[in-house]
């Protein structure tokens, strides 16, 4: 099964917030977090994915994702693309 790692943006006024996650599904993740059925911090506003990885195992995603909430600088690489 491929699992994705992905880093979602919303703005929050002129603020662009970001939130990282992984799923088996992209395009169904993607729709639970704008219908405020995904993770309580994503209920209420409108994502949009900025950035997804691929990985073959579910350890891989995890570690990943960690990672990734962890990386202020590559979170702040990304979110410079879309200003």
């Amino acid at each position: 099964m491929t699992y994705f790692v992905y880093l979602l943006g919303s703005y929050k006024g002129k603020k662009l917030i970001t939130y990282a996650g992984h799923t088996n599904n992209l395009k169904k993740r993607l729709s639970l977090h704008n219908s405020g059925e995904g993770a309580k911090f994503t209920r209420g506003r409108t994502w949009k994915l900025m950035y997804y990885e691929k990985y073959k195992s579910r350890k891989e995603a995890i570690n990943r994702e960690y990672y990734i909430k962890k990386d202020r600088k590559f979170r702040d690489l990304i979110k410079n693309k879309y200003k």
